[in-house]
């Protein structure tokens, strides 16, 4: 597998770089520029994972879920700067059910096979609950409903607010976690025994390196893949929604889905956990708000108001996930029920 994703690279970076120079078809472009970055983006999740055990379980997943996200922060700012306002809103919504409900449910599914029972830090997926419920319920929802109220130029001064509020307390909680309760709250003796068992890929140097290189090169190919949107969403007859909702958030998110259904396959669920809930309470309470901070500097503002829909999709995600991981375990039949609650909202955004 590994090397089918070198031969993606090796092939896919210097003809993605050929076809933009020449003006290839966008519907080629837009194919071999998703396959180049899924190509890259395993390269990422590779770095990220020989980081991971070298750190332990809580950073290694924040590093997953931080260098994951880099790839869709890319894809993003430059859809922002094309003016695709649309596109960035329903690729932040897709990322956020895509971790919970796509790279959780498939994480648990495919772990579940192999363990009958997996568990996790109970008390890492209780804060987490209280995470998700203010980053998506409290701070997407409220903008929506005051801005009904107010004019353009007062719903942005409240978007430009809550960004930099969640920010702050997206760095609270790291600070949290990392700092001052670090450790506090152990992880679960299941896991404990996996510590120290494996041994990096790559050395903290190379991992960094690769991860330095392939962020370069994903950010090129993002900047090509943007400009194929809007005559690929004409040709198939796709909105702007079905192709931020599902198509940029798995192009965008692919190296930590993969690191995520990896962890789990090797029961060691603390991780995975970190990197779909973390991955999520990322994108929420610091690439969205950061996105909104960074529209300021192009012609077209960001404001942080979802859809009716988007909103009720990633809130049923929240309580969904919240219900299932509260407990500190899991199997194979729940993460079903996660897949089988995705599938049901693709269809709907395909529709819609």
């Amino acid at each position: 597998m590994n090397r089918i994703f070198l031969i993606l690279i090796i092939i896919g970076v210097p003809v993605s770089v050929v076809g933009s120079f020449l003006h290839w078809p966008p519907i080629l472009m837009f194919i071999l520029d998703c396959v180049t970055i899924v190509g890259l983006a395993s390269f990422m999740g590779r770095a990220t994972e020989s980081l991971a055990i070298v750190a332990g379980p809580s950073i290694g997943g924040l590093l997953n879920a931080t260098f994951g996200n880099a790839v869709e922060l890319i894809i993003s700012i430059f859809a922002i700067k094309a003016g695709l306002i649309n596109v960035v809103l329903a690729s932040i919504t897709g990322s956020i059910i895509g971790n919970l409900l796509l790279v959780g449910g498939l994480s648990f599914f495919v772990g579940g096979l192999k363990y009958k029972r997996q568990r996790f830090n109970i008390y890492e997926a209780r804060h987490n609950a209280g995470m998700l419920i203010f980053a998506i319920v409290v701070s997407f929802v409220f903008p929506l409903i005051f801005s009904m109220e107010l004019g353009e130029a007062d719903a942005k001064i409240l978007s430009i607010g809550i960004s930099i509020v969640m920010i702050i307390i997206y760095l609270a909680a790291l600070f949290f976690k990392l700092v001052t309760h670090r450790g506090v709250y152990k992880q679960s003796a299941d896991e404990a025994e996996h510590d120290g068992e494996e041994e990096p890929e790559w050395s903290a140097w190379k991992a960094i390196t690769v991860l330095a290189g392939a962020t370069i090169a994903v950010g090129y190919i993002s900047e090509n893949l943007v400009h194929t949107f809007e005559p690929v969403a004409k040709s198939f007859g796709w909105t702007e929604l079905f192709i931020g909702v599902i198509i940029v958030a798995i192009v965008g998110n692919a190296a930590e889905h993969a690191s995520a259904i990896l962890m789990a396959y090797k029961n060691r669920m603390t991780v995975t956990v970190e990197i779909a809930i973390g991955s999520t309470l990322q994108i929420a309470m610091f690439v969205a708000p950061l996105l909104v901070l960074l529209s300021l500097a192009f012609p077209t503002f960001m404001p942080l108001i979802f859809s009716v829909p988007e909103l009720i999709v990633m809130i049923l995600a929240v309580f969904l996930t919240i219900a299932i991981t509260n407990d500190g375990d899991t199997n194979w039949f729940e993460g079903a029920i996660l897949l089988a609650a995705y599938l049901i909202m693709g269809f709907g955004f395909f529709l819609l």
